[in-house]
């Protein structure tokens, strides 16, 4: 069952939220300063699900108890609790990235709903990457298709088809979001990659567009050896615990493509096509677990703090002549 933690350093509105909330699908846990809230949620880390906390408190206020949380896990929904006096401040924060705001006195059919409505958007969210969501707020309009140059990066897991055989749905499913989605995903995020989707176990990542960034390739071969770093790190303890195991092999190819809102009229997703796309899978699909190979044009675009070895040509489908091929020296 998921966990909603509600902080607030007086405790007759704590008991008052417990009793708001009794019938609704989560447990409610309460805190009474940002301090025990935070190391509530380190303990908790993937059943908590919402936060709430009230702004004016002792010690660390709502919204630097709630900013520590979003940094423990993003995926946590954050709604700060406010008096109609600190109302500017509520607002300016959801501006800064907490997910929305309660005012005090509250109904409780009306904190019951607008708890709903809150988590509703923030999982809708989810669905677009953070990047072209702050893009989408900010634009006039729609994100319109245009050339973009960029590097593509495609991670997968090696032997994953055989390891699904043999472990039930649920263990598959906390594998690939704990220990390969979350955690390749930061990475990405840290070097400025927008994660593109998930295709089955693999994860497509874009630099470049829409976060312009000028040494995309750069950061896209730091992106996959910081990968492939964390992925040792994980399939060892893996492997001790279960024996479930996380090798990636991972490729990146450079150019240019067109990216922007690409869809039906139904459904639609901020995506990039182009030959650059179609190589970085073919790459992906040739490496072997732990290797990261480049296509010539990511190759030339490095800086000399980049090691990485020529291979034979290769044979990519949809390219007419063999292409070289590098593998990073990691």
């Amino acid at each position: 069952m998921e966990k909603l933690l509600f902080i607030d350093d007086e405790e007759g509105i704590r008991r008052s939220v417990v009793r708001a909330l009794k019938h609704e699908p989560y447990k409610t846990h309460t805190a009474e300063n940002g301090e025990i809230g935070i190391d509530f949620v380190k303990k908790n880390i993937f059943e908590v699900a919402t936060v709430i906390s009230d702004y004016k408190m002792p010690g660390l206020d709502g919204l630097e108890t709630l900013s520590v949380i979003g940094a423990i896990n993003p995926e946590i929904t954050r709604i700060i609790l406010t008096g109609y006096a600190t109302m500017e401040a509520a607002i300016q924060a959801t501006n800064e990235g907490v997910d929305g705001f309660l005012t005090k006195p509250f109904d409780n059919v009306e904190l019951r709903a607008k708890i709903r409505t809150i988590n509703i958007r923030k999982r809708l969210k989810q669905f677009v990457p953070e990047q072209v969501y702050q893009k989408i707020e900010k634009s006039q309009g729609v994100l319109k298709p245009s050339f973009h140059d960029v590097s593509i990066l495609f991670s997968d897991i090696r032997g994953f088809t055989r390891m699904s055989q043999r472990i039930s749905p649920d263990r598959i499913a906390s594998f690939l979001n704990n220990d390969y989605f979350t955690p390749m995903g930061e990475i990405a995020y840290q070097y400025q990659g927008v994660v593109d989707k998930h295709i089955g176990d693999s994860i497509m990542v874009v630099f470049g567009s829409p976060v312009e960034c000028n040494d995309h390739a750069i950061c896209s071969v730091k992106t996959a050896i910081t990968m492939q770093e964390k992925a040792k790190e994980i399939d060892k303890r893996l492997y001790e615990k279960n024996g479930l195991r996380l090798r990636i092999g991972i490729g990146i190819s450079t150019g240019r493509v067109f990216s922007g809102i690409l869809g039906s009229l139904r459904i639609k997703e901020f995506t990039s096509v182009g030959m650059p796309v179609n190589i970085a899978a073919r790459l992906q699909g040739m490496a072997n677990g732990g290797e990261i190979l480049l296509s010539d044009a990511t190759f030339q675009k490095l800086s000399d703090e980049i090691d990485a070895e020529v291979m034979p040509p290769a044979t990519v489908k949809g390219v007419n002549e063999p292409i070289l091929v590098y593998k990073v020296k990691v």
